[in-house]
């Protein structure tokens, strides 16, 4: 049975949960407007619908061999997007560097003349390409977990590339971040001063034995949750402002031992599955025929509540990976749009 065809009934209760206001619009911060950023990749074909959000960042780009330089995977598709400006002249769209396993970061932000060269091919691509800004998503300082170098003085030149980055493209265009969910590997309190918002990767916080993007803690989640991945960057200097939350448009789960993916389009209940709601995380997931959890995703309800929780929070808005995740009907893009917007 189809996820759509299981799930209608408790979406259709699930959305008319309580928004701040109405409208989807912050009640008390009523002239402010939140973000919504898609992440879009090299690697796919279609072709995004620029209504449904305000940044797009391309994924990605990369520190080039000699460490002073970007490497933009699959240009010619970015041009393509960069062409959607023209159907939402409000669009931002911003070149994502990095992602997971992307390396050459720590060699280059170690060396003050490669940094600066590094930070002037920022500057040169946004004139070249006319797109609004930077995107650094270093996975992660001072760790080589995705196989990349690593270096204990990673954080503190991380600081300084921020800050190298937005001396080149002045204050008029955009710098963002995508930071862990533990709040971990960047001194936020140094950083901030030169991003206009902070991307947090509020998902894959679990391999998938356990719910990888929880709302709250509950039986089915790990320690890490959303909730406290926004509590964990506030406290660790990051501004309600300018704190942007992680929805992922995908689920994790565990198989004969393998995690395993799926993108909420081809989401399916296999023979003795069933669908499941956790009211104490706000979670959605599919459970085995003894009730035993066996893969988590976010589906309309539980991004529904999320956004909710955005605007409760006063956070800055949305950010979510990846827009090919979707299905046909943009259920996931067309839930936060009208949380977000009321639109």
């Amino acid at each position: 049975m189809k996820l759509l065809k299981v799930i209608s009934i408790s979406i259709l209760s699930l959305l008319s949960l309580g928004c701040k206001s109405s409208q989807g619009i912050d009640s008390e911060n009523p002239q402010r407007e939140n973000v919504i950023v898609a992440y879009v990749t090299s690697w796919s074909d279609v072709i995004p619908d620029p209504d449904y959000f305000t940044h797009l960042n391309y994924a990605f780009g990369h520190v080039n061999d000699s460490f002073d330089g970007i490497r933009i995977d699959n240009p010619e598709r970015f041009k393509t997007m960069i062409k959607l400006k023209d159907l939402n002249p409000d669009l931002k769209v911003l070149l994502s560097i990095g992602g997971w396993g992307s390396g050459r970061f720590s060699e280059m932000a170690a060396s003050d003349s490669l940094r600066k060269s590094f930070a002037n091919e920022c500057n040169r691509l946004i004139e070249e390409y006319n797109f609004d800004g930077i995107d650094i998503d270093w996975e992660y300082p001072t760790i080589g977990v995705a196989g990349i170098s690593s270096s204990p003085d990673d954080t503190e030149n991380f600081t300084k590339l921020m800050s190298d980055i937005r001396e080149a493209i002045s204050e008029d265009k955009l710098l963002t971040l995508a930071s862990s969910a533990t709040a971990r590997y960047i001194d936020f309190k140094s950083v901030v001063p030169f991003v206009d918002f902070v991307n947090l990767m509020t998902y894959d916080m679990s391999s998938g034995e356990a719910h990888h993007s929880p709302l709250f803690a509950s039986s089915i989640t790990p320690e890490m949750t959303v909730d406290k991945s926004v509590n964990l960057h506030r406290a660790a200097g990051v501004p309600d402002e300018k704190i942007v939350l992680g929805l992922p448009f995908y689920g994790r789960g565990i198989q004969d031992g393998e995690t395993y993916y799926l993108d909420f389009k081809d989401i399916k209940l296999k023979p003795g599955q069933r669908m499941e709601w956790d009211s104490i995380s706000q979670s959605q997931y599919i459970a085995d025929s003894n009730g035993n959890f066996v893969f988590g995703f976010d589906n309309p309800g539980s991004l529904t509540i999320k956004c909710n929780y955005i605007l409760e929070n006063n956070l800055k808005g949305a950010m979510y990976w990846d827009y090919n995740g979707d299905d046909s009907l943009k259920t996931l893009n067309k839930t936060i749009k009208m949380v977000l917007t009321g639109l």
